[in-house]
C-alpha cells in the first residue's frame, strides 16, 4: 500500500482498512450545512437538488422567516416557550415542563415550511439525503440565555431534540422510505469548548450521545461544529461523521481522531470558508486541506483513511451570504471534492460497511 503526499497531488490507493459509509456516496462528495440565503422556497429547494445531487441537504431559510433559524426551530413547541415572528424566545417560567410532550409533531408550523417544501420535492427518492437539526447543547444554551435555569434547560433540551428527531425521521420516511439518510446535529453551542455554565462535560457528552442514538440505526449520524471546540470530547459523543472546518486544531486530540478513523469514522471537511473572500479557484482551499491531512498523518492518522473517509462541505451555513456567493461556495466545495476523488483514482466506497 502506497500513499502519495496529498500536498503534492499524489495518489492514495485504498486498502481493506479504508471504511465505507453505509450510504452510497462518492469519496469527497459535496454537501451543505443547512441554511441558505434564499427568500423563495421553491428556488432554494431546486438550488440544493441541482448543486448537491449526490447528498442534498435539508435547507432552512431564516432570511425568509426568522422562525426557520436553528434556535427557533428547536424551541418551537416547547411548553412555556413562545417563539416570536422574529425568531426570539420568550419564556414563561411557570409553564416550563421537561415532561411535557413537544408540540407540532407533524412539523406543520412556520419554522418547518422549507423542510416541507424539500420533502415534497424528494418524494420517492431512493438515493441519499442529509438532514440537519439543532443539537441539544445549543438549545440548552439558548434556553439558558432566555432565562431558564441551567439544569432545567438541559432537562428540557435533551427530550426536545429527540422528539424533533423522531418527527423529522417520520416525515422523511413518509415520503422517501427508501432513501438512505445522514442525520447531523448542529452544535454551534460547543464552539469554544463544552460550556461549563450549562453543565459539566460528562453531562453534555451524554446529552449529545442520547440525541445521536435516537437516529441509530435509522441513519448515519454526524455532529457539526463550525469553530474550535474540545474535539476529543466531541468524538466521545459517538458520531459516525465529524463535520468540522479545515484548520481546526485537531493536533491536541490527534490520537482520538486517529482512533475515530480506525473505527470507520468519516470527516466532513468544511473546506470552503464562509467568513472571508474566496477567489474563483479551489486550489488554495485544496492546499489547506492537503496540508492539514499531512499534519495529521505526521501525528498518527492513517494516510489512506483520512483521504478515503472524507466528504466536503462549506465551513458553515450560507444564510448570511448573497445568492451568487452561496453558489460560488458550493461550486468550490464540489471542486475540492473532485480533487479528493481524482487523487484516489477510481476508488468508490458505498453501502454495506
Amino acid at each position: 500500500m502506497r500513499t502519495g503526499d496529498a500536498s503534492q497531488g499524489g495518489t492514495a490507493t485504498a486498502s481493506p482498512a479504508a471504511a465505507s459509509l453505509p450510504v452510497p456516496v462518492e469519496i469527497g462528495a459535496p454537501t451543505a450545512v443547512g441554511s441558505l440565503p434564499h427568500t423563495d422556497r421553491d428556488q432554494a429547494v431546486a438550488f440544493v437538488l441541482d448543486a448537491l445531487p449526490e447528498l442534498p441537504a435539508l435547507p432552512s431559510l431564516p432570511a425568509l422567516d426568522p422562525r426557520e433559524g436553528m434556535v427557533a426551530q428547536a424551541a418551537w413547541g416547547l411548553a412555556g416557550v413562545a417563539v416570536g415572528a422574529d425568531g426570539t424566545l420568550a419564556v414563561d417560567p411557570a409553564a416550563l415542563d421537561p415532561e411535557a410532550p413537544l408540540g407540532d409533531a407533524e412539523l406543520s408550523g412556520p419554522p418547518f415550511a422549507t423542510w416541507r417544501a424539500f420533502l415534497a420535492a424528494v418524494a420517492g427518492r431512493t438515493t441519499p439525503l442529509k438532514l440537519q437539526l439543532t443539537g441539544p447543547v445549543t438549545l440548552a444554551r439558548a434556553l439558558h440565555r432566555a432565562g431558564v435555569e441551567p439544569g432545567l434547560a438541559v432537562r428540557i433540551a435533551g427530550p426536545a431534540v429527540r422528539a424533533r428527531s423522531r418527527a423529522l425521521h417520520d416525515a422523511v420516511r413518509a415520503v422517501a422510505p427508501g432513501a438512505p439518510l445522514v442525520a447531523v446535529l448542529d452544535e454551534p453551542g460547543l464552539v469554544g469548548g463544552f460550556p461549563l455554565d450549562v453543565a459539566d462535560p460528562e453531562t453534555l457528552i451524554d446529552l449529545v450521545s442520547s440525541a445521536l442514538a435516537l437516529w441509530e440505526p435509522r441513519a448515519v449520524t454526524g455532529i457539526h461544529c463550525c469553530g474550535e471546540t474540545d474535539w476529543k470530547a466531541l468524538l466521545q459523543t459517538g458520531p459516525r461523521i465529524l463535520s468540522a472546518p479545515v484548520g481546526a486544531a485537531f493536533a491536541p486530540g490527534a490520537a482520538a481522531l486517529a482512533a475515530f478513523l480506525e473505527r470507520d469514522g468519516w470527516i466532513a471537511w468544511g473546506a470552503v470558508p464562509t467568513d472571508r473572500p474566496l477567489g474563483d479557484s479551489a486550489s488554495h482551499w485544496w492546499r489547506l486541506l492537503s496540508a492539514q491531512w499531512c499534519e495529521l498523518v505526521r501525528a498518527g492518522c492513517d494516510p489512506v483513511r483520512i483521504r478515503c473517509q472524507a466528504l466536503v462541505t462549506p465551513a458553515c451555513g450560507l444564510a448570511g451570504h448573497r445568492l451568487p456567493q452561496a453558489e460560488l461556495v458550493l461550486e468550490l466545495s464540489r471542486a475540492v471534492g473532485l480533487r479528493i476523488h481524482d487523487q484516489l483514482a477510481g476508488v468508490r466506497l458505498s453501502v454495506g460497511a
